[in-house]
């Protein structure tokens, strides 16, 4: 039976405070330093964040906290290069689909005993423990997450009378009646450039990314499900003209700051970026709300569930105090304040559960389909490689541009795609 939903347990234990695990910095402090590397851009105020967070690992531990913050886009040749030159630190933020591939390297430090000694073991958000996972060993302590749905304009749909869509066919009929009677708005961009956009189509046909079969990866994006999800999606660009020419180069941030310009009516979003919208557009409040994205026929299309992990490194010298900082960061207080400064959600049962029953007209939606439609790419240290070489993206924009049909262009990512993940 292929895994491709994560369903998550409903159920919260009391938040556990910020005991050490054996040895650590609370019962015997020490004067060492403990390097961690963080990605910049998540948390609009992430020094600040981090300057208390500091205060308490010292007063906890005894020791100091030197955080060195990293963009995103230099994060992975930098842990590759220092993965090669034995220079890393002690504790980084990773990315769920890069955690396997530097556990696969021998680079990260297994945490499995650090939490269950714990206690944590039925408090952590599946998806995440998931993507975290390689070989039967946990490698990434989940941090937080984050899943897309779709945002839209509510004062649009209320002028003209629609009403928020429920499967495939009312995206396309709401999108019809915009595209008519507000031709000053773009009713549905595909941006070419945002690989994670394309996944729930893929999903919501019944289709799969890439499974494993024995020892082989094999890329399911050339099979009639994915296609049949890959065409709806592009066709509301080919077909339809819901979206317009430049979104073929966009990336996800593209599509959101033409949103927050007003100029567009329907797009898949992430749980973190309403808060974004509002603030470049404070004229927007109260116009604005967020729905799963609807199941082909009903019910919810799968959507990636992404985030960070916190990952212990195997040269640190000081795992206890590694593990410290680590349980400080993704439970109680601390993994709170993260997730409210972010929009994006704990990765700790005790701590989504108040979100999950929260009637936030932008809150609540993302919290279902995080719950009821989140799903997980190929948990394998190949597949940053398919995301770095943008083999879905390619396809998308070779698809939108005219140059290759469906059938063509899915032909041709699968046989990358495979290539990439089996090492050919």
């Amino acid at each position: 039976m292929k895994k491709r939903y994560l369903p998550i347990a409903m159920f919260a234990i009391a938040a556990l405070g910020l005991t050490a695990c054996s040895g650590g910095g609370t019962d015997s402090p020490t004067d060492d330093t403990l390097d961690v590397w963080i990605m910049q851009g998540t948390n609009p105020d992430t020094e600040a964040f981090f300057d208390t967070v500091g205060d308490a690992f010292t007063e906890k531990t005894g020791a100091t906290l030197n955080v060195e913050f990293v963009q995103w886009a230099d994060a992975h040749d930098r842990f590759v290069t220092a993965i090669a030159g034995g220079t890393t630190p002690d504790i980084a933020e990773t990315g769920t689909t890069w955690t396997a591939e530097f556990a696969d390297s021998g680079a990260l430090a297994p945490i499995d005993d650090y939490v269950a000694e714990a206690g944590l073991e039925d408090d952590l958000v599946q998806g995440l423990v998931d993507s975290g996972t390689y070989d039967g060993s946990l490698f990434g302590m989940p941090w937080y997450a984050g899943v897309r749905s779709i945002i839209y304009r509510t004062d649009v749909f209320a002028e003209l009378g629609l009403a928020a869509p429920t499967t495939w066919q009312e995206i396309v009929d709401a999108a019809t009646v915009i595209q008519a009677e507000r031709p000053d708005l773009i009713p549905f961009p595909v941006p070419g450039d945002a690989e994670m956009l394309t996944y729930p189509w893929v999903w919501g046909a019944g289709g799969e990314v890439s499974t494993l079969e024995g020892d082989q990866w094999v890329s399911g994006l050339d099979a009639d499900e994915a296609r049949e999800g890959i065409r709806f999606y592009t066709g509301l660009a080919t077909e339809h003209g819901f979206s317009s020419a430049g979104a073929t180069t966009w990336k996800e941030t593209d599509l959101l700051d033409n949103f927050s310009q007003g100029t567009v009516a329907m797009a898949i979003s992430g749980s973190w970026t309403p808060a974004t919208v509002l603030e470049k557009a404070p004229e927007l409040e109260g116009k604005i709300g967020a729905i799963a994205i609807p199941g082909q026929n009903g019910g919810i299309s799968p959507s990636v569930l992404g985030g960070s992990h916190l990952s212990m490194f195997e040269g640190s010298e000081n795992k206890d105090l590694a593990w410290d900082f680590m349980e400080l960061m993704t439970t109680g207080d601390f993994a709170q304040q993260w997730a409210d400064q972010t929009g994006y959600f704990a990765g700790t049962e005790s701590l989504l559960q108040p979100t999950i029953e929260s009637d936030d007209p932008l809150v609540q939606p993302f919290a279902e389909q995080m719950v009821d439609g989140g799903a997980s790419l190929p948990v394998t240290p190949t597949f940053g490689a398919v995301q770095a070489k943008k083999t879905t993206n390619a396809m998308i924009q070779s698809i939108l541009s005219g140059q290759k049909t469906v059938d063509e262009a899915t032909t041709d990512a699968a046989a990358e795609m495979n290539d990439i993940m089996n090492g050919n």
